[in-house]
């Protein structure tokens, strides 16, 4: 898709791989709908990127995320591009996990998502296509102690991603995942989990880790994975192959 003059919703936008995509998408031509909570940190990007629009939104509260979809549709007209960026992480070993906790992060890492992808498909629908892309996880290719609870959310993501992309293939909308690796933001300390203790420089070379990660890195694998058309976009190539047997 040629993003020029197209449409995005960006959640999680008010920093980290959210504000970067942004402001990639706009400089390619896009007009940005920003979407989180911090409605200080989205008016201060939003006066860097032309012709953008703030949505103040929790991406756990369904009545907000419906909500955002049709203030973004009434001012722009048409939605193309979904990005569902939004998410936070969560470190516990399997008998430690705190359920009401899991609860809260299954609202914001899946449900979240999904309830924005209902909202926008019809829109797309109706205008004659569209993209979607859901930001996943490395950590969904590999199983890592102490992160069941965020690993297994980002991989039910990962399934709800590939069917939708198989039942709107009629319909011209594309749907694609991208797989991060771990990520200089402030969401970095939740990527890796309570195995690794910290991602501290010290750590990734003890692991034999490649380099984190900017947050621009993974924007530009997220405009790759709307330009290509792409299933699935990983941030390393290497990382096709991470999958435990």
């Amino acid at each position: 898709m040629d993003i020029k003059g197209k449409i995005v919703i960006v959640t999680g936008a008010s920093s980290g791989i959210g504000e970067a995509t942004a402001k990639l998408f706009a400089k390619q031509g896009a007009k940005a709908a920003l979407v989180a909570r911090s409605k200080k940190k989205l008016e201060k990007l939003s006066a860097e990127l032309s012709e953008s629009f703030v949505v103040v939104t929790d991406m756990r509260d369904e009545k907000q995320i419906k909500e955002m979809v049709k203030k973004v549709l009434k001012h722009y007209g048409r939605i193309d591009i979904l990005i569902n960026n939004a998410g936070r992480g969560y470190d516990a070993d399997i008998e430690n996990i705190d359920t009401e906790k899991f609860k809260e992060l299954f609202q914001l890492d899946v449900l979240g998502p999904l309830v924005a992808m209902q909202e926008v498909i019809p829109i797309m629908k109706k205008h004659g296509g569209g993209s979607i892309i859901n930001i996943s996880s490395g950590t969904a290719l590999i199983n890592i102690p102490g992160m069941a609870a965020y690993s297994s959310l980002k991989k039910a993501l990962v399934g709800i991603s590939l069917t939708a992309r198989a039942e709107l293939k009629d319909n011209k909308i594309t749907v694609g995942i991208v797989y991060p690796y771990i990520t200089i933001t402030n969401f970095d300390k939740n990527m890796i989990g309570g195995s690794v203790e910290s991602l501290t420089e010290e750590a990734r070379v003890n692991r034999n880790l490649p380099e984190f990660d900017p947050p621009e890195h993974v924007a530009r694998k997220i405009l790759e994975a709307v330009k290509t058309g792409a299933a699935e976009i990983y941030a390393h190539d290497w990382m096709k192959n991470a999958s435990d047997k």
